[in-house]
């Protein structure tokens, strides 16, 4: 295994994405070949990394993995110089009152060191009650490195630095930066804009942190991941299907795992554009989430529409989470007006200017569908701005057991040989092979 350090914080908003992002730019211009990962359910950090480091970036998440899903999600990013894992929240910010899910929890499975960022703006000495802080809720996490972010003057770092030392504090200072507004990243109402919105300076954040953090030292304080473990033969029968993937502005909310797993599973992946595109010939079809409410005409207007709704209706397995859920329905209302679209769910979803859902999810499977089967407990996460208003006769797949879903508890709307639900899935907690198998037998037909 290659060395690697978890970039983490004191809270949310303290500057990881900015820093950790400003490091894979700073260490990619080196020459290094950086491995990237995000700590939890995210899908926009994750654009920004792999744009960086021209490297697939991989969610690591206790909760919807497990210990041992994370430490071979992990493994598979092996063949780099260095993995650079962003932390998310505070450091030991995890499931409720616990450390699932948390940075800490993840950087004890992995065995890895953490680098700590805490905003200074109007504090000195008592920066070192905040890292005494930190360093002994869990002494098992391994804080080896410190990042001062929003300093005043070379003296402000001063008189921090000086306060460490007299509390008997021997982390070391790696980095020091002043507030700079200018490199903040637009965003809106689920977080950062993706990767592939705008064209990004990332020698911006690059060229930021070198002049303020010891790379060098960074590097000499990561470490060799701490854990063992049997990674499985690569050995899968492939499927002779093919499945199509809409992927463009509209939908483009994927783990990498998902789409890595399915390119493992099937012959062919296709990737296509509901915006601009027909929908390809493929045996199944997956509908990812992320912002169709900002392209309604476009959506509506599309001939992937009706190729959609022909598919549908003549039975090929249709897997939806969040935005292709808002798609599949007769209707998406956006400020005031209404759009038709596909047509497959009797279902209709509006925008209503608040957040309705967000956290992890956990559902029991009340009926068999084209992912899952009756009585498999999946796990998961939802985080939405619309509701979705169901005809009374609509059938669920998913009993919520955390989490909200779509109406009353219940989640997984099914129709046909469709599935289409709020709960975003992780193949660490229900692999995408009986969506396949289902493909493949669609296709015998």
């Amino acid at each position: 295994m290659t060395k690697a350090v978890m970039i983490t914080g004191t809270h949310s908003g303290v500057g990881k994405t900015t820093i950790s992002l400003g490091l894979m730019a700073a260490l990619t211009r080196r020459g290094l070949s950086v491995a990237p990962y995000k700590v939890g359910p995210d899908y926009i950090d994750t654009s920004h990394h792999s744009a960086i480091s021209n490297k697939p970036s991989r969610n690591l998440d206790t909760y919807i993995m497990g210990i041992e899903g994370v430490r071979k999600t992990f493994m598979k990013g092996q063949s780099s110089d260095i993995s650079i894992i962003e932390g998310v929240m505070g450091l030991y910010d995890g499931m409720e009152a616990t450390e699932i899910a948390s940075s800490a929890h993840v950087a004890k499975t992995l065995g890895v060191p953490v680098v700590l960022i805490i905003n200074v703006h109007g504090m000195s000495r008592s920066a070192a009650a905040v890292v005494k802080g930190y360093q002994m809720l869990d002494p098992d996490v391994n804080i080896k490195g410190l990042i001062l972010n929003m300093v005043g003057s070379p003296r402000h770092r001063q008189l921090v630095e000086d306060g460490l030392k007299s509390a008997g504090l021997d982390i070391p200072v790696i980095g020091s930066f002043p507030s700079n507004e200018g490199l903040s990243l637009p965003s809106r109402h689920l977080g950062l804009h993706m990767a592939h919105e705008h064209v990004t300076d990332y020698n911006k954040l690059a060229d930021f942190v070198d002049a303020n953090m010891d790379l060098e030292t960074l590097l000499q304080i990561s470490s060799i991941a701490d854990f063992q473990i049997d990674m499985p033969a690569d050995d899968i029968n492939k499927h002779d299907v093919t499945i199509g993937v809409a992927m463009d502005a509209a939908f483009c909310f994927y783990y990498h795992d998902m789409l890595e797993e399915l390119r493992n599973l099937c012959d062919k992946v296709i990737l296509f554009s509901p915006l601009s595109d027909t929908l390809p010939d493929v045996d199944g079809l997956i509908l990812g989430g992320g912002y169709p409410e900002l392209f309604p005409v476009e959506l509506s207007s599309s001939g992937a529409i009706n190729d959609i709704r022909k598919a549908a209706l003549d039975g090929m397995p249709i897997y939806a989470e969040c935005g292709g859920l808002m798609y599949l329905g007769k209707y998406l209302e956006v400020e005031g007006k209404t759009y038709k679209m596909a047509g497959v769910l009797d279902a209709g979803s509006r925008m209503v200017g608040r957040l309705q859902a967000l956290g992890y999810t956990s559902a029991k499977v009340i009926s068999n569908n084209p992912l899952s089967s009756k009585g498999q407990i999946m796990r998961g996460h939802e985080f939405h701005y619309s509701v979705t208003e169901c005809e009374h006769d609509v059938r669920f797949a998913y009993e919520m057991q955390r989490g909200k879903g779509i109406q009353d508890g219940k989640d997984g709307l099914i129709t046909y040989n469709t599935l289409a639900a709020y709960m975003h899935s992780h193949p660490g907690s229900t692999s995408m092979e009986r969506f396949v198998n289902t493909c493949k037998d669609y296709s015998r037909r």
